[in-house]
């Protein structure tokens, strides 16, 4: 009889849709402890109230002594990835610095060490003089782009014309203030004594708009040296700043990619981030060549793994696990890619009197028999919180779909067989400002994972 060696142990903190398929599909070496709860459904979020990051830290810091954790790790923005770096640090596990979460997550004081370690690839930017809901001050220059110092999922960030605008984006009903302070609240306790200079996170702040094509970087930080995943380019739906898909392979010049990594280096070396996996959201406007940073995040882009997975035969769920216990992700073997290309396509509503209707059973059924590879995640929502979509993102979306293809000619053709389907009109309009793939343009060649990046 065949000796299997035991599996191991680790911890997940706020594990949901991406992550959870993808930890699921592991198999029998890992057995995972999970904690947290889901913000955006009840009565999972009522945990919102009294809740504290410190002390959900130490629970799980003693629970992973306790039960032999060889990690923790969380791709949740929110409160995953700083919990997960509380714990790993007093339970003594790997992984980067709560300090390190903290500056890039704080959007305002991540904007000020991009100032002294790349101005290149910053923007104008100035905290907003006004709590919530307070008169806005005079001296603001429009258009510009507000959004929170720390939030997630685009939450509240928006493009403004002018002051009334500005005004009417920052009035906020009781329901949305208790929301966005407890979401906030947490954050601001931990960052208050271990990033005392950043200053509160309880603000929204103004950057000067960018119209330029919007990418992200993916890559992970191993003992100081930094290594590219790959780039994942980000299409909107036409007129707005909403995302209608994302796409693999890259039509980004390697030599932009190479120095958006190079500015990830700077950037991540200076906060201090290490033995860990980041996503870095960065536009590029091919007229002026200019490289600009819109945000760091200090965890797994998830809803990219699969992308990867497909196209690159790369697993960035087990490189974050890697890292989390300890490993080399260099090390991890490559499986053979099964699409040429691949697109994360986003379903959204427009209109706040259209409520989209979600599949049936049987049209579920189908979608799995007629395209056996594809991944669906369903966000149906009614009233309030409805109602707090459109104010704060200004669309509802209400549905992703996953779809690999033999090139992007073949995966568009998918997508519009899929979405028929469904029912669901296809995410397919034409960005203007982005040229056209052809099908017939050789693929191409993504960064190796294993590299430094820019090689």
């Amino acid at each position: 009889m065949r000796n299997h060696a035991p599996a191991r142990r680790a911890g997940l903190l706020f594990d949901y849709e991406w992550d959870a398929q993808a930890h699921a599909a592991m198999g029998s070496a890992w057995q995972f402890d999970r904690a947290g709860f889901d913000l955006f459904s009840f009565p999972s979020n009522a945990r919102l109230i009294g809740f504290d990051l410190e002390r959900f830290a130490a629970r799980q810091a003693s629970r992973a002594r306790q039960r032999g954790w060889a990690g923790v790790l969380s791709h949740h923005e929110q409160f995953g990835a700083l919990a997960a770096a509380l714990v790993a640090e007093a339970a003594g596990l790997p992984g980067p610095r709560p300090e390190a979460i903290i500056a890039c997550q704080h959007k305002l004081h991540a904007r000020r060490v991009l100032d002294a370690v790349a101005p290149e690839a910053n923007l104008a930017y100035a905290p907003l003089d006004a709590a919530y809901g307070d008169d806005i001050p005079d001296g603001v220059a429009y258009p510009a782009y507000v959004k929170p110092v720390k939030a997630a999922f685009s939450v509240l960030a928006a493009r403004v014309d002018q002051r009334a605008q500005l005004q009417a984006h920052t009035r906020f009903g009781w329901r949305e203030l208790w929301v966005i302070r407890r979401l906030v609240e947490p954050f601001e306790r931990v960052a208050g004594r271990r990033l005392p200079e950043a200053g509160t996170a309880h603000r929204l702040m103004l950057e000067a708009p960018v119209q330029a094509p919007q990418y992200n970087l993916d890559g992970y930080v191993y003992r100081g040296q930094l290594h590219v995943i790959g780039v994942v380019d980000a299409v909107m739906y036409p007129g707005t700043q909403a995302f209608m898909r994302w796409e693999l392979p890259s039509r980004l010049d390697p030599a932009v990619q190479a120095r958006a990594a190079d500015v990830a280096r700077r950037f991540l070396a200076a906060v201090g981030f290490d033995d860990g996996v980041f996503n870095m959201e960065f536009f590029h406007d091919p007229v002026t060549d200019k490289l600009t940073v819109i945000e760091f995040n200090p965890r797994l882009a998830s809803q990219f793994g699969d992308l990867y997975r497909r196209v690159l035969g790369i697993d960035p769920h087990a490189i974050a696990l890697a890292l989390a216990t300890g490993g080399d992700p260099a090390k991890l073997p490559r499986v053979a890619p099964q699409a040429g290309a691949a697109a994360s396509f986003v379903y959204r509503s427009f209109d706040p009197a259209v409520v989209p209707t979600m599949p049936t059973w049987s049209q579920r059924r189908r979608l799995a028999a007629e395209f056996p590879d594809s991944l669906l995640l369903q966000f149906p929502k009614r009233g309030h919180a409805l109602a707090r979509d459109f104010k704060w993102l200004g669309n509802h979306r209400y549905g992703i779909v996953h779809l690999g293809g033999r090139d992007w000619g073949h995966l568009q053709r998918r997508c519009l067989e899929a979405s028929a389907v469904l029912g669901w009109p296809a995410p397919l309009h034409h960005d203007p400002e982005r040229p056209r793939r052809s099908e017939s343009l050789p693929l191409r060649p993504q960064p190796a994972f294993a590299g430094a990046a820019g090689t």
